[in-house]
C-alpha cells in the first residue's frame, strides 16, 4: 500500500504545483504551496507510515546512511512527471521525509525574472558567479537556468558537482557531466581538485561547505574557468564578507586580492508571496563586481559595497530592499511580505506610510474637486 500512497502524494504534489511534500508521524501529508502549509484530506500518519513511505522511495545505500547518521539525502525521478529531491531525518524516534519538487522543465530568464545582464556574464571566459540566499529560495532553479542558457547557446565543457543532483540537463551546444556527492564522487572539495584534470569550461559546485570547497573554488575561477557556486547568506555585501571571514586571519589579505580580481557578480536572492497567495516571485539583490567594487574588496571597504550597488543602477545592479520595494507598488507582493523579506523593515515601512498617505489626501482633493464642480 505504501507505494500507492506515495505516487498518489507524489501525483498530487506535481498537479497542484507544490514545491515540497512534508510527511511526519501525527499529521496527514502536508504540501507546501505558495509558500504556505496545507494539509492533504488522508489519514494522519504513524510511525509504522513513514518508515514504509521511506522505504519505498529510499535506494539501499541512503537507508544504510540513515541508520548510521541518523539523515539521509537523495534525488529520483518520478516518472516523466518529475524529480524530488528527498531529506529523511529522524526526530524524537521516528522518521521524517521532506520532498522537495524538481520541475523537469528548465525556465528562462524571462520566467524566472533574472536580471537580463547576467546573460553576458554566462559568456564570460572565467570568473566565480555566486548565486546566495536562505534554504528555499530558488538557488538551485536560478544556476539550472543559467547552465541551461550555455547549454543553449555557448559550446561549452560544463561540470556540475550537487548534493544531489536536481535538475537534470541534456547535452545541447554543450557537453554537460553532473557529479552526485556520494555516488560518483566522495566530496565537493575531492570532485573540485581533480575537475581541472577534465578539461572543463564551466563548473558548477553545488555549494561552498567549507574551506577547502571555497578555496578550491576560488582557485578554479583564477586558472581560468568559469565558477558557479551558492552560498547561505542575504545580500551581496555579506556574501563578500562571510567568504573572506571563513579564511584564517593571516591568509586574508591574499583572498581579498583574488575576491577582488575572480569575483564576476553575486546574485542574492528571496522568494516572496504574491498577493492573494497565487504563486511566488523572486526579489533579487544583484551586484557585478565593477573597478570601483574590486577596489573596495581589494581594500577591506566591504561595508561601502552596498552604496556603490545603488550607484551602480546604469550596470543593472540593485538592492534587494529596492526591488522589493518595486514589487510592492506594482502590488506583486503585499506590504507583509515586503516587510519580512526586507533587510531595512522600519524605512520601508515608513515609505509605505508615506505612499499610503500621498494615496489618500490625492483621492480627498480629488472628491473635493468633485464636489465644488
Amino acid at each position: 500500500m505504501a507505494t500507492i500512497h506515495i505516487d498518489r502524494v507524489l501525483e498530487t504534489c506535481v498537479r497542484q504545483n507544490a514545491s515540497d511534500i512534508h510527511l511526519v508521524v501525527g499529521r496527514p501529508p502536508v504540501l507546501r504551496m505558495s509558500g504556505g502549509l496545507r494539509s492533504l484530506d488522508t489519514k494522519v500518519l504513524d510511525a509504522d507510515d513513514t518508515v514504509a513511505l521511506m522505504k519505498s522511495i529510499t535506494p539501499e545505500r541512503n537507508q544504510q546512511e540513515l541508520q548510521e547518521e541518523g539523515t539521509t539525502d537523495y534525488g529520483f525521478a518520478f516518472g516523466d512527471m518529475a524529480r524530488f529531491r528527498v531529506a529523511v531525518f529522524r526526530q524524537r524516534g521516528d522518521l521524517s521525509l521532506v520532498l522537495r519538487l524538481i520541475p523537469n522543465e528548465l525556465l528562462t530568464f524571462e520566467q524566472i525574472g533574472l536580471p537580463k545582464q547576467i546573460a553576458a556574464l554566462c559568456r564570460r571566459p572565467q570568473g566565480l558567479f555566486l548565486v546566495t540566499g536562505p534554504t528555499g529560495s530558488g538557488k538551485t532553479t536560478t544556476l539550472a537556468t543559467m547552465i541551461d542558457y550555455i547549454n543553449e547557446n555557448l559550446e561549452r565543457h560544463v561540470v556540475t558537482v550537487e548534493d544531489p543532483i536536481e535538475y537534470y540537463h541534456r547535452h545541447k551546444k554543450s557537453i554537460i557531466n553532473q557529479r552526485a556527492v556520494g555516488v560518483d564522487v566522495p566530496s565537493f572539495s575531492e570532485a573540485l581538485r581533480r575537475v581541472l584534470r577534465q578539461d572543463p569550461d564551466v563548473i558548477l559546485v553545488g555549494e561552498l561547505r567549507d574551506l577547502e570547497t571555497m578555496e578550491s573554488a576560488i582557485r578554479a575561477a583564477e586558472t581560468g574557468h568559469l565558477v558557479f557556486s551558492t552560498v547561505h547568506t542575504t545580500g551581496a555585501q555579506g556574501t563578500v564578507t562571510r567568504v573572506i571571514d571563513q579564511f584564517p586571519p593571516n591568509q586574508q589579505n591574499q583572498i581579498r586580492v583574488q575576491i577582488a580580481s575572480n569575483l564576476v557578480a553575486v546574485l542574492s536572492q528571496q522568494l516572496c508571496r504574491k498577493v492573494g497567495g497565487k504563486g511566488r516571485v523572486a526579489a533579487y539583490e544583484f551586484m557585478i563586481n565593477t573597478p570601483a567594487i574590486s577596489n573596495l574588496i581589494r581594500e577591506n571597504k566591504t561595508f561601502r559595497i552596498n552604496s556603490s550597488i545603488q550607484t551602480g543602477r546604469k550596470y543593472g545592479m540593485q538592492l534587494l530592499d529596492d526591488h522589493l520595494w518595486e514589487l510592492y507598488t506594482k502590488k506583486i507582493i503585499d506590504l507583509e511580505t515586503m516587510l519580512d523579506k526586507c533587510k531595512n523593515p522600519g524605512e520601508l515601512d515608513e515609505k509605505a506610510k508615506a505612499l499610503k498617505g500621498a494615496s489618500l489626501s490625492m483621492k480627498k482633493s480629488k472628491v473635493e474637486v468633485e464636489d465644488t464642480t
